[in-house]
């Protein structure tokens, strides 16, 4: 059994460690580990520090900050230091922040500043006389690099300050690249790679998330690199000032920063005690993904500037200030192998086996690696240590490899060239698209998957009938297609694994109560490639039974609002395959209502009108704004767009579609303008 090394060994360990991963992180933008894992290397080596006294040193990284500059700009001294924050990772450390500041105070209340913690690069931006002078990362705290040619690229970042101006003005804050241009970024590089890869050439690294993007992107040798990368910035701080007016509050000095010019986050929030500040933490770690730029905690600040005096610094942080983190939503993980799983449509995906990980809030062992093509551009490989992301309900994905762990021995992986299915037929990739396909239609994968689809909350909504059911059933040979489905009986049932009396009279009832769902239901579970829910509606409004969708023509269904030449030409090929004609026959002879479309008894007010609902309404669920709309004749899109009538507004919205809104001038409504906009389909004169 391995001993477990002395405090003194351990504390040596983690100094190293911790250095090593500083470098990589601040000096060359090529972390190895996740942000947690590195916070769990430096809280382990403060507790080792605070246990063992003995053991302090004025040169440990837990007294430093970020790290010593690189070679490759030239270095600049920070005329006031550039601190780090210390860390709460959770409400019970925020507390006990609070409680010091409580204590640290007197019989004195504070005020906070609460604001969003950004995902980026620290700056230093100096002005003299109302000219950018020069811009400096932090570095070490006290010695940053130069890169004010870089920096000056920067579209939202004033060049010349008003007369009003400071004779010196520093003003710090984050530079990042938002989620748009990071996109961008990475599809641009993965189609490079995609080109490479076909001419035999080894594919470039992609990035894996905003904030590294945004610091190398920062960080090139030539600024119009830079300029293309479209980097963003977000003030939040002054540093050395003359000449400037006095302050008494941080709250004031950002309202400075913005009558100058500068850029300054819209969701800040002064608030008046604990309670407020742990009730903005929670709202934004809940609405961190609908902002367009990524954030990973919140920063919260004593307001009062005296009182900050009053509190003074740490070694290497104030004492008036702490850093909130959400939990991490990357981990680096152990990519053990690479499968392929085959959809209802003969889709090939390939999906990454993991050596399992808990990110995201929830253990994960297997993530998306997309197509064919994403697998050549990121370049995983079976035994790779990846990058793993899972934001929220998102699924998982592998966002690429830390190329600095990769094995010796490493070999690309080769996607297969037959379906792993009893049937073995061939995968077929056509040039103009980037999904792999199994083209033989009686591949057991693509019929399970049939069923899946039909049954689920999006089609006929069939209760119990899951996966593991939908396996067993067709393992069984009781389910050939969806048809099949409803000639099941309960004794048939009672001979699969797992099923008694009344899980097997509960589906069969589930079963037969499906026949009666509303026909855009019922074409959208057939599974019809490109057919969405949306289109559905549409066909079904106008045609008014599946036999007769069945029967129109490409060009006939076509004419119907939302249903593209695309669409139509699945539609129509699908409805003409003698083994769907079977499948159609089938459902026709169980009773399934082939033309019941609902038709609603509301005034068609908003016929032609998309109305976009974000936040939460008193009087309407999300499901239920939305069944509103769609029964007045409107739409109810999940975005903001040029074609947009108008938003409503609901408590804790959406703050990049009240954005999207205010940019392109659509009127936005309380609940009241609602309920006025469904009655009357005008908008509220008030």
């Amino acid at each position: 059994m391995a001993r477990t090394p002395s405090p003194k060994k351990r504390v040596e360990e983690l100094r190293v460690l911790i250095r090593q991963h500083n470098n990589l992180y601040y000096g060359t933008d090529s972390p190895e580990i996740s942000d947690a894992e590195y916070d769990a290397l430096v809280r382990e080596l403060q507790g080792l520090e605070a246990a063992h006294p003995e053991l302090a040193d004025a040169n440990s990284p837990t007294e430093a900050v970020g790290a010593a500059v690189v070679t490759t700009f030239d270095p600049v001294v920070h005329a006031v230091p550039m601190t780090s924050l210390d860390n709460a990772m959770d409400e019970d450390e925020l507390r006990a922040w609070g409680d010091r500041i409580v204590k640290g105070l007197g019989e004195n209340s504070a005020q906070f500043v609460c604001e969003l913690k950004i995902d980026g690069l620290a700056i230093s931006i100096r002005y003299e006389n109302g000219v950018l002078v020069q811009a400096a990362t932090r570095g070490d705290g006290k010695v940053g690099e130069d890169v004010t040619a870089n920096v000056a690229t920067i579209s939202s970042l004033p060049k010349k300050l008003s007369a009003k101006a400071p004779a010196v003005l520093e003003v710090r804050g984050e530079i990042y690249m938002s989620v748009a241009a990071f996109q961008k970024l990475k599809a641009d590089r993965e189609a490079e790679n995609i080109e490479r890869v076909a001419k035999g050439r080894a594919p470039l690294a992609v990035p894996v998330n905003p904030r590294n993007a945004g610091a190398g992107s920062l960080r090139q040798k030539d600024p119009t690199i830079t300029a293309q990368r479209d980097l963003s910035l977000w003030s939040y701080q002054l540093g050395e000032v003359v000449g400037g007016p006095e302050f008494t509050s941080h709250h004031d000095t950002l309202e400075y920063l913005k009558s100058l010019g500068f850029p300054v986050n819209p969701e800040i929030t002064l608030v008046n005690s604990l309670e407020d500040v742990i009730a903005f933490c929670r709202q934004w770690q809940e609405r961190r993904h609908e902002l367009g730029y990524e954030i990973d905690g919140a920063v919260v600040k004593v307001d009062n500037l005296a009182q900050r005096e009053q509190l003074g610094f740490t070694s290497r942080a104030p004492r008036w200030a702490i850093a909130f983190k959400f939990p991490p939503e990357e981990k680096h993980t152990v990519l053990k192998d690479i499968h392929i799983s085959v959809g209802r449509t003969g889709r090939v995906t390939p999906f990454a086996v993991l050596e399992p990980v808990f990110v995201g809030g929830s253990t994960v062992g297997m993530a998306t690696l997309h197509n064919r093509d994403q697998v050549a551009a990121k370049d995983v490989r079976p035994g790779d240590t990846v990058v793993v992301r899972k934001a929220g309900d998102v699924i998982p994905e592998v966002v690429g490899p830390v190329l600095s762990k990769r094995p010796k021995n490493s070999q690309p992986w080769v996607f297969p060239t037959t379906c792993p299915c009893s049937v073995g037929s061939l995968l077929v990739k056509s040039e103009d698209q980037a999904d792999t396909r199994c083209v033989e239609p009686s591949c057991p994968f693509q019929r399970d998957q049939r069923i899946i689809y039909f049954a689920s909350r999006g089609g006929m909504d069939i209760e119990g009938l899951g996966e593991r059911t939908v396996f067993a059933l067709s393992d069984a040979g009781l389910v050939a297609d969806v048809g099949d489905l409803y000639s099941l009986t309960v004794e048939q049932l009672l001979t699969l694994e797992g099923f008694a009396e009344m899980s097997a009279q509960n589906l069969v009832t589930s079963i037969q109560a499906s026949r009666t769902r509303p026909l855009p239901k019922l074409l959208t579970a057939l599974g019809i490639k490109h057919l969405g829910p949306a289109a559905s509606d549409s066909l079904s409004s106008s045609f008014g039974t599946l036999d007769v969708i069945a029967s129109a023509s490409a060009e006939e269904l076509s004419s119907v609002d939302g249903v593209g030449g695309v669409i139509a030409e699945s539609i129509a090929s699908w409805f003409a395959k003698p083994e769907n004609k079977v499948v159609i026959e089938k459902l026709r002879n169980a009773g399934v209502e082939f033309g019941r479309v609902e038709i609603s008894d509301q005034p068609q007010t908003l016929v032609g009108k998309a109305v976009v609902v974000t936040g939460t309404l008193s009087n309407y669920s999300r499901e239920g704004a939305e069944a509103a709309i769609k029964s007045r004749g409107g739409k109810s899109p999940g975005s903001v767009s040029a074609k947009t009538f108008a938003v409503v507004l609901g408590e804790s919205p959406g703050a990049s579609k009240v954005t999207k809104a205010e940019q392109l001038g659509i009127p936005v409504l309380d609940e009241a303008g609602f309920e006025e906009l469904l009655q009357t389909g005008e908008l509220p004169s008030r």
